[in-house]
């Protein structure tokens, strides 16, 4: 009964661009979810000269952004934003052609509804289904409130998008105009695993209880996590990112959710990004069920799940426990994400860990991710105070009830060993010990 509305909305991606003017505010779908053909429509209107003072927020850019509107030649006349610095925006961002926006991603949905004004929103969805909706398969996250508040919404039909189930969906009413554009989806093969994974792993997997509900961040670290998880029994899924590992953890049954106290057996997420096992996986499976960012990430939210366990990666942490895992060599390396989020959700839940796991060196062993103290300018991702369990392939420690001199000396011991008599010193320096 859709059709007739869907082949008038259905237009080409240079029309469907033509309402775009100078100082338009445009937010696009995140890292998966970005719409190619529709991007590289508004970046030749750019490069035709006839746009000015765009603002183009991001999150997560990949390389569909990275080769249009976040092209250097255009800075002149797009501004860029981002909420969540990558690779193919970092370089931008040190030079200052690109503006880090700092804030907490449960928040960021609200900012969209309450504090900004878009003009436009674009996004990659799934084919329409029957009932005249499409789905915002990979990237629920802020994409579909900016799809509910913004004067303008264009949506790029990929049959590669898998069609997910929970608050995401919109309905062909709600949509300005369609392009179709079925090009495969980026795929984030996970890295080779390092020695270290092994013990990292292990350590890990001794903290989580059977029929613990878990939350995988981003980074290498906790998707080589969910290798070691595969001896539990009934766990469950509530996380901002999906990732393969937990596909694998479904399929040998590790995963049931039959446990789970808020939405047992269903595996809950806000963004999804890996490879197209993974999507396929995905599409149509009714134990799939994505919510936006403000209901996933919100910290009151993630404690109602009892034995919540949180596993993020740091860069780095101090003989104070803080942490630092979006800040390097003096400039924004990612973002604060949903880190502290689930840090404090997960501490909250009951019977629920935080675990903030790092490999103890960097460049090749010649750097402790241990420092004394962060250098001037460095950015607290996690407090001191929120800090739980920090875990390296030297060991666990938890951070929780101890003293500064307790602290001090735990965060030490899982230092790699060439580190430690020079940071016992600095904390004598500091007066911790």
């Amino acid at each position: 009964m859709y059709t007739t509305e869907y082949r008038q909305k259905l237009t080409t991606p240079k029309k469907a661009v033509e309402s775009v003017k100078s100082g338009d505010t445009i937010v696009h779908g995140l890292s998966i979810a970005e719409p190619p053909a529709l991007l590289s429509a508004i970046a030749d209107r750019a490069r035709e000269g006839n746009l000015k003072e765009i603002k183009i927020f991001s999150f997560l850019p990949l390389e569909h952004a990275a080769k249009t509107v976040l092209a250097p030649d255009l800075s002149d006349c797009i501004q860029a934003y981002s909420w969540f610095v990558s690779g193919s925006d970092r370089a931008l961002v040190k030079v200052g052609l690109n503006y880090f926006v700092p804030i907490y991603f449960h928040q960021l949905p609200r900012l969209l509804r309450d504090f900004m004004h878009i003009d436009l929103t674009i996004t990659t969805v799934s084919p329409i289904d029957k009932a005249g909706y499409f789905s915002f398969g990979t990237a629920n996250d802020y994409t579909s409130t900016a799809a509910r508040h913004c004067k303008r919404l264009i949506v790029e039909v990929n049959e590669n998008m898998p069609r997910v189930f929970g608050d995401s969906h919109i309905h062909i009413s709600e949509v300005d105009a369609i392009v179709e554009n079925h090009v495969p989806l980026l795929e984030m093969i996970p890295p080779e695993p390092k020695p270290e994974d092994a013990a990292i792993g292990r350590y890990v997997a001794e903290l989580v209880p059977e029929g613990a509900t878990i939350q995988l961040g981003i980074g290498s670290i906790p998707n080589a996590v969910a290798r070691y998880l595969g001896e539990h029994i009934d766990l469950g899924i509530h996380s901002e990112l999906f990732v393969p590992g937990m596909v694998d953890l479904i399929e040998k049954g590790v995963v049931t959710g039959r446990k789970k106290t808020l939405h047992p057996r269903k595996n809950v997420f806000a963004v999804a990004s890996g490879t197209k096992k993974m999507y396929e996986f995905m599409h149509d499976n009714p134990s799939m069920e994505s919510y936006p960012a403000s209901y996933v990430l919100n910290p009151t939210i993630i404690a109602k799940n009892d034995n919540m366990i949180s596993i993020n990666s740091i860069l780095e942490v101090d003989l104070l426990g803080q942490c630092n895992a979006e800040f390097l060599a003096g400039s924004q390396f990612s973002g604060t994400g949903g880190q502290l989020d689930f840090v404090r959700g997960a501490f909250d839940s009951q019977g629920g860990k935080s675990i903030l796991a790092f490999y103890s060196t960097a460049r090749k062993g010649e750097v402790s991710r241990v420092v004394p103290r962060f250098e001037t300018g460095t950015v607290v991702t996690t407090p001191r105070m929120e800090t739980h369990y920090l875990v390296t392939e030297y060991g666990v420690v938890n951070m929780k009830g101890k003293s500064t001199r307790e602290r001090a000396l735990d965060i030490i011991s899982i230092a790699h060993p060439k580190f430690r008599d020079d940071l016992l010193r600095e904390a004598e320096n500091m007066y911790l010990l």
